[in-house]
């Protein structure tokens, strides 16, 4: 497996959309491209959503083939090729640990405690220590697998953030002497800022389906 992982947004969305489905619908999987489309493209548990193509999927699947990270499986239907990860014989993971790190490649930076909670179909973690745990041993592996942001201004959680698509920096707090840096530099926060106000606008949207979508069953109750 190559050591110098860098996965692009499309990629980390497949891979974690792979490890997703693994564990909540076993029945399905490995999955066909039709279905990794889907999966990837949910609107619920992603942020940000996405709406990708077949051709978009395939590539992605060719990088993560490359890295030996995921590939075609071999199974008994030959008339539909199907796809599978292959972190275990990568990284050896525990179990919380790819809980954690599949919520993050889906849903990007996350506290412990939306990690707990966003990640309980894929593993039931009694107490937010255990989160934190896990959290530390993708901390400790070489190389780092997830890093911690710098907390910022006004926020009493830290979060947490995956690496497998390079280092990642939180979106910094500008000071007067911000515009002396180069414009690579700006241009990579302003990147970061979108990326961020993007997510949390897709996450906003997702809670607001959600609760249109409780209050139509309530409704429905009494009808």
């Amino acid at each position: 497996m190559a050591t110098d992982i860098r996965l692009s947004a499309v990629a980390a969305r497949v891979l974690g959309a792979l490890v997703e489905k693994e564990i909540t619908t076993p029945e399905y999987y490995p999955l066909s491209l039709n279905a990794l489309v889907n999966a990837c493209n949910q609107k619920t548990n992603r942020e940000p959503v996405m709406n990708l193509d077949d051709d978009a999927v395939t590539a992605a699947l060719r990088s993560l083939s490359d890295l030996e990270l995921a590939g075609a499986a071999d199974t008994n239907d030959s008339r539909v090729r199907k796809y599978e990860h292959r972190l275990g014989e990568a990284f050896n993971f525990t179990r919380p640990e790819i809980a954690v790190l599949c919520v993050l490649l889906l849903r990007g930076a996350q506290t412990p405690g939306e990690i707990r909670g966003r990640g309980e179909r894929l593993h039931h973690f009694e107490e937010l220590s255990d989160v934190q745990a896990a959290l530390q041993k993708l901390m400790a592996r070489e190389p780092a697998l997830v890093k911690v942001l710098a907390r910022q201004p006004g926020t009493k959680e830290s979060r947490y953030v995956h690496l497998m698509s390079g280092d990642v920096e939180a979106a910094p707090f500008e000071g007067p002497h911000e515009h002396a840096r180069g414009s690579f530099d700006r241009e990579a926060d302003d990147g970061g800022r979108i990326a961020r106000f993007e997510s949390e606008l897709a996450a906003l949207r997702h809670e607001l389906a959600e609760l249109k979508q409780q209050l139509a069953s309530f409704r429905k109750q009494f009808e």
